[in-house]
């Protein structure tokens, strides 16, 4: 589901449509006004995201934020993220193509799974209860951990030709559709300038006759 409140005059809010945590991180880089645009440019905007996509409370993100905001070690974290999204943009344009997963790709994945695990826990549900993943976020380093495991669920447990680029833009998303039709981020952005446009040249040709 798309956001539409702006957190800044500089800098839109993130789109959660991708349908999968991997992707949408993936989509930190989206095109705004025609310029590819940063919305991870430090810290406190992870940790911003992180609280958006569910994945940090407000009272974990800013714990975080008063603990290590402006240290070495938060800068360099954010810079790993922002690295590691690309090469992950990367192999998932390979992919979608279907080529294979790369061996450097599979042996990153491993590593951040192995250092930065998520660990499982039962919550009750009436009078049953349910399992889930969960982790720990003590540093900088452990934001890692849902995003290693997102993308290795990408790549092991989805279908790889209802994971696609948008026609238009550069944004990622997992079909879910019943048809696996969908062609474009949503459409509200690109979905319906694609409709207008194809509109218009149908009067262009019909006018022309």
């Amino acid at each position: 589901m798309s956001k539409t409140r702006r957190k800044s005059a500089d800098r839109p809010n993130p789109l959660f449509l991708g349908n999968q945590l991997a992707l949408d991180f993936v989509n930190t880089r989206p095109l705004v006004s025609g310029q590819l645009t940063e919305l991870l440019p430090d810290f406190a905007a992870l940790l911003s995201w992180f609280r958006d996509a569910g994945l940090l409370n407000s009272r974990e993100a800013a714990a975080l934020r008063q603990k290590w905001s402006g240290s070495v070690r938060a800068r360099r974290t954010t810079e790993a993220m922002r690295q590691r999204r690309e090469r992950l943009r990367k192999q998932i344009l390979a992919w979608e193509r279907g080529d294979s997963l790369r061996r450097s790709t599979l042996e990153e994945l491993n590593t951040l799974m192995a250092v930065h695990p998520m660990r499982t826990r039962l919550r009750a549900k009436g009078k049953s209860c349910s399992k889930e993943f969960w982790f720990n976020a003590r540093v900088p380093e452990d934001l890692f951990a849902p995003l290693a495991q997102s993308a290795g669920s990408l790549f092991a447990d989805l279908d790889r030709k209802r994971i696609r680029k948008c026609l238009t833009c550069v944004l990622h998303f997992f079909d879910t559709s019943k048809k696996g039709r969908r062609r474009w981020c949503s459409m509200k952005l690109c979905g319906n300038r694609l409709k207008v446009a194809a509109y218009a040249a149908r009067r262009r040709k019909f006018t022309h006759r």
